[in-house]
């Protein structure tokens, strides 16, 4: 679990924020969180009880990574990311899954303090490098990720990487 991120702290009359490690405990909070993601981007989505369910077994598996944002303790953003093995590296490979912060909390630093932990905890896991898909027509998403270190030109490369999907 990674320490609290950083906040703008009670003397400021705004909330303190705290990123931190989901546990078994916040299922049903990140199930609620997912659901209003995916509807708020028109994205089909089962119901926040039914992702409760499902993040109950996801949160108990060593390779499912769950980081939980508070604004005062509220619930304000969360991130989810999977592990798997690579024959690249002796460590996992990382793929941010999900990020999302609540509408009017974001441009506050939630989605920074996320993400920091989220790496934090990946590395203490072993990985050496995090994968995140993002829509190209998503520019400050883009621009987000990029200002984090995150880049979508392979090192010594000179041309960009493309996430290719298909559904069964």
């Amino acid at each position: 679990m990674g320490p609290p991120a950083p906040g703008p702290g009670p003397t400021t009359g705004r909330p303190t924020l705290r990123a931190r490690t989901a546990t078994h405990r916040d299922a049903d909070t990140v199930g609620r969180l997912l659901h209003d993601f995916n509807t708020e981007f028109g994205a089909a989505t089962p119901t926040a009880d039914a992702l409760g369910q499902r993040f109950r077994r996801l949160l108990a598996m060593p390779e499912v990574l769950v980081v939980l944002a508070e604004d005062d303790d509220a619930p304000a953003g969360f991130a989810f990311l999977t592990l798997r093995p690579t024959p690249y590296d002796d460590g996992p490979l990382a793929q941010l899954e999900e990020l999302y912060v609540r509408p009017g909390l974001r441009d506050q630093g939630i989605g920074t303090a996320l993400l920091t932990v989220a790496v934090d905890g990946v590395r203490t896991r072993g990985a050496r490098e995090m994968h995140i898909d993002v829509d190209e027509v998503d520019v400050d998403t883009r621009r987000f990720y990029e200002r984090h270190g995150f880049t979508n030109i392979e090192p010594g490369g000179e041309y960009r990487m493309l996430c290719y999907l298909r559904e069964f």
